[in-house]
């Protein structure tokens, strides 16, 4: 098993040694639970790092939120630069879910955004756990969506090696069974292209394309090379491909699917028709049989994943395959903020069963779309091993799942203690928010300001740049990638005054902040 290399020029100070210390031991123990309480600025993330690298296992780390995520994914690939430090967030920059409003009678088709970075991100971390065990994943509330079958996606992977011989048409065959697409005029990822005896492949997950030259059937050379320049990056011996998408299953397998979905329709059917639910009936087999027809015809169809209980094999109830299947049993688990991520974790099943009960009372799914969904929460439970909740204000649940196993992170590894809280009155404030402002921006600090709305946080930031302070604003409505964006260029000194509201609320590290 490869170790995680922890690479930075600090050593545990302040409660972080006696912290360390006292979680490794624990879960050495195998304790199952424990709760690391620490305040602002006393370097739990350094703490968790430490952790890891002792403990050797591979590590989910879930978090509340996409932007605070982004920032331990960017921290923990600085601490682990030769480990696989993964990010698994949702996807889509726009989302509005399949949805029906029997008041009105209104139906509302799915309508979303893929992000194509962020995918080509949850696609190299399924890679990565399934291909080697030094492996950070960090995560949000994602991870207990439905993702494809770790057995379904391990089947479709395949390996070939220097001096195999190999019949090309049916290692074409192979590329497209899983998700590749052949282009001969332009290499990017997710294609592969064919020019004579050498064929070039993209994977999604890596950075560099990998080029195959054969002699007849035979491969002679693997290497890695720059797309742009052409120069031979590492010569391999051999190189295993992984699907390009997280959702892949066999023709087989599909196919057993389709006969179940045909069997739940004509039983549903008849129970709508008996019940006088005429126009139900109608509405359900022909968007069921139009369904049918693209995945035999095309492999999928527009929202598949309401059919992933047949297509997977899974019994009524089973819930489905998500990022923690991907894991081995022995993986250790970090609940950042826990206080706010575990109400997260346990409002998301009950949402999404609501909505898909109308769809499915009124005609518009079959039953088996509820077991499309998230984890409920004992499922959670059952599914996580040994867990270290996080948190400067954990909750009644972590307490009291820890019992006597609560560690105390207090003292700062800077010595710092936590500043003046000032209340001034709110006559003329935005006068004195400007004075501070330029007091902190003359020490060259940074400043966060929070609001109530979201509009409140766009004019604030129009008015400060009106007087010449340089202020941009984040709130939800910026997608992921810009986020990060942003919060990089106030670290980098862009500009002095980042305007937000919840998003600045917990657990951003920005240390040039004062």
């Amino acid at each position: 098993m490869s170790d995680f290399n922890l690479v930075s020029e600090y050593s545990p100070a302040g409660d972080q040694p006696q912290a360390i210390d006292q979680i490794v031991s624990n879960l050495n123990k195998d304790v199952q639970d424990q709760v690391l309480i620490g305040v602002t600025g006393s370097g739990k993330t350094f703490t968790m790092a430490n952790v890891i690298k002792e403990i050797n296992k591979p590590t989910l780390i879930l978090s509340h939120n996409k932007t605070l995520a982004a920032q331990l994914y960017g921290e923990f690939k600085t601490l682990f630069p030769k480990n696989a430090v993964e990010y698994f967030i949702s996807y889509y920059d726009y989302y509005q879910p399949e949805a029906y409003l029997p008041v009105t009678d209104t139906y509302i088709e799915k309508d979303s955004s893929i992000n194509e970075e962020i995918d080509k991100l949850r696609i190299k971390a399924s890679t990565s756990l399934m291909s080697r065990d030094d492996v950070i994943v960090i995560a949000s509330v994602s991870c207990i969506y439905g993702v494809g079958s770790p057995k379904e996606y391990s089947k479709m992977l395949f390996t070939v090696n220097k001096d195999d011989e190999i019949d090309s048409n049916e290692f074409y065959k192979s590329l497209v069974n899983i998700h590749y697409l052949r282009n001969d005029m332009v290499i990017e990822p997710g294609v592969f292209r064919v020019r004579g005896d050498v064929v070039d492949i993209f994977p999604v997950y890596d950075e560099y394309p990998v080029r195959l030259e054969f002699f007849g059937d035979e491969i002679e050379k693997i290497y890695t090379f720059d797309p742009l320049t052409g120069e031979i990056k590492d010569e391999l011996n051999s190189i295993t491909f992984y699907p390009c998408k997280n959702f892949v299953t066999t023709n087989e397998s599909l196919n057993k699917g389709i006969d179940l979905i045909r069997d739940e329709l004509g039983g549903r059917l008849k129970y709508l028709r008996d019940e006088n639910k005429l126009l139900e009936a109608q509405r359900l087999e022909q968007k069921t049989l139009y369904d049918i027809e693209m995945m035999m015809e095309m492999g999928y169809c527009s929202g598949i994943e309401n059919y992933s209980r047949h297509i997977d094999g899974r019994k009524k109830g089973q819930r489905p395959y998500c990022l923690l299947d991907f894991f081995p049993e022995d993986f250790l688990m970090f609940i950042d903020e826990s206080h706010v991520s575990l109400p997260q974790v346990r409002a998301m099943y009950n949402g999404d069963r609501s909505r898909k009960l109308t769809l499915v009372e009124h005609g518009f799914r079959l039953p088996s779309a509820l077991d499309n969904r998230p984890m409920q929460f004992e499922e959670f439970e059952e599914k996580i091993n040994r867990t270290v909740y996080i948190s400067a204000t954990p909750g009644e649940y972590e307490l009291s799942k820890s019992n006597e196993d609560v560690i105390e992170q207090i003292i700062r590894p800077t010595g710092l203690l936590d500043p003046v809280v000032e209340v001034v009155k709110s006559k003329g404030q935005i006068d004195h928010l400007v004075e501070n402002i330029k007091q902190v921006v003359a020490k060259k600090e940074r400043v966060l300001v929070t609001t109530l709305t979201k509009r409140m946080s766009e004019d604030l930031t129009e008015y400060l740049k009106s007087v010449g302070i340089r202020c941009e604003y984040m709130h939800s409505e910026i997608d992921t990638i810009e986020r990060i964006k942003i919060l990089r260029g106030l670290r980098l000194h862009q500009f002095d005054v980042l305007v937000g509201i919840n998003l600045l609320r917990e657990g951003l590290d920005l240390p040039e902040v004062s």
